[in-house]
């Protein structure tokens, strides 16, 4: 029995929650190549150590033979019998090949390898719990701080927060309590690295799949995300219950889960859209609280022209753009905002448009309409409202003037416009 390697083991495993048969493992590669040294090169050599007491036992699988020529690779047939009374030649037996004292011996070197190699024991205990923890959210206290880099104490293990995955408008202290996402788990030449992030898209995915039920159930889907870290997020969402209202139950009654995401966010603005496969309707979402006038689409080079009013115009495009700038990454087409051009017509245009108005009355020249229009008279409604002393006042319409009138009259009820007394001209 081997007393001396137990406390190792027990210690190890209870103050560094070291599995004890991982213990058992790494022990078990020292001393088989002890005993490869001890015992010689025998034929399949492995080595076994009683999980409770520390025996250690070397074995060999000989071949029963009945005259040994090799003895690290053959047994006697008469020494075999000992072993297995009905043992036949050929047969392969498996034989205690333990050498004298050679428990005290492996159970040092044992202690030694533990000992010499415990960090790189943790470090791959460590990997195999957190390789298939990627795309999880852990939570952390901050330890200390590499050049920007933020290194966290997950309780077991240290993970890093690397400069390029932090939020920029967020900042820690030593002894701060974060959540982040697990982005991936490198085995580095130092051993395995655990790699988070807060910057990440998938970071606040994962916090509305924690905070909403339906999206844990696949009744809501995340349909795609945008994301300026510590400024704004986009999120896309479509039901597959028509019943469910993908927005209402990510927001949460009274906003209270859409609140805890933003909290967890140090309030970053979080906007949750209605997916549509009508690119327009889904840019319009998108857009919001925007009022877009059209939209152009050109299938072909995946992108969209967006008109708004001018008043909207600041709104659709966001402070920097940033608006416009997560609606194309959220959508995945380019985006134009433009605003809608109105044309102010010149006076010169107003008249040219007036006269031909009133030349287009059968019974009206061009001429005339002209006249009448540079006096003032440059609607059907005008002309209904004028008498006829008033058109024979002006000299080059004097004679002109009941014919005139009579056409706008004829044009009046071909309109169906009806007449009041005040619009007929009055008899002389």
């Amino acid at each position: 029995m081997n007393m001396d390697l137990m406390p190792v083991l027990e210690y190890f495993e209870r103050e560094k929650e070291i599995p004890r048969e991982r213990l058992l493992s790494v022990v078990q590669e020292t001393i088989l190549s002890a005993a490869k040294k001890a015992v010689g090169p025998a034929r399949q050599l492995r080595v076994e150590i009683h999980p409770k007491t520390g025996d250690i036992r070397a074995f060999a699988r000989l071949i029963v033979v009945q005259r040994v020529v090799s003895k690290h690779d053959q047994i006697s047939l008469a020494e075999a019998q000992r072993i297995k009374p009905d043992v036949q030649i050929g047969e392969e037996l498996e034989v205690e090949v333990t050498p004298a004292n050679f428990g005290r011996i492996a159970a040092q070197l044992a202690k030694q390898h533990i000992l010499q190699n415990i960090r790189r024991i943790e470090k791959e205990i460590m990997y195999a719990e957190f390789k298939d923890r990627v795309g999880d959210i852990v939570s952390g206290t901050v330890r200390r701080f590499e050049r920007s880099d933020v290194i966290l104490d997950l309780g077991k293990c240290q993970a890093v927060l690397p400069n390029k995955e932090r939020v920029p408008t967020e900042e820690y202290q030593i002894g701060d309590h974060i959540r982040a996402y697990v982005k991936r788990v490198e085995l580095g030449p130092q051993g395995p690295e655990i790699i988070l992030s807060r910057s990440d898209e998938r970071f606040v995915m994962k916090l509305f799949e924690y905070e909403v039920s339906e999206i844990r159930d696949h009744t809501v889907e995340i349909k795609g995300i945008a994301r300026e870290p510590g400024f704004r997020t986009k999120l896309a969402v479509h039901s597959r219950d028509e019943k469910v209202d993908p927005v209402g139950a990510c927001v949460g009654l009274r906003g209270q889960r859409v609140k805890n995401i933003v909290r967890e966010l140090n309030n970053e603005r979080v906007d949750i859209i209605r997916w549509s496969p009508d690119i327009r309707v889904f840019v319009s979402n998108a857009l919001a609280p925007a009022k877009i006038k059209s939209i152009e689409v050109d299938e072909a080079r995946k992108r969209v022209k967006v008109i708004t009013t001018e008043d909207q115009l600041s709104l659709a495009i966001g402070k920097r753009g940033q608006n416009a700038r997560l609606t194309a990454k959220l959508t995945g087409w380019e985006v134009d905002i433009e605003a809608e051009v109105t044309v102010v017509k010149g006076f010169e245009e107003k008249v040219a448009e007036a006269v031909e108005a009133l030349a287009a009355i059968p019974g009206i020249t061009r001429e005339q309409a002209d006249v009448l229009v540079h006096h003032g008279l440059t609607r059907l409604e005008d002309l209904l409202q004028a008498e006829e002393s008033d058109l024979q006042e002006i000299p080059e319409l004097a004679d002109q003037a009941a014919a005139i009138l009579e056409a706008a009259r004829a044009e009046a009820q071909r309109r169906t416009i009806p007449l009041g007394q005040d619009a007929l001209p009055k008899q002389s």
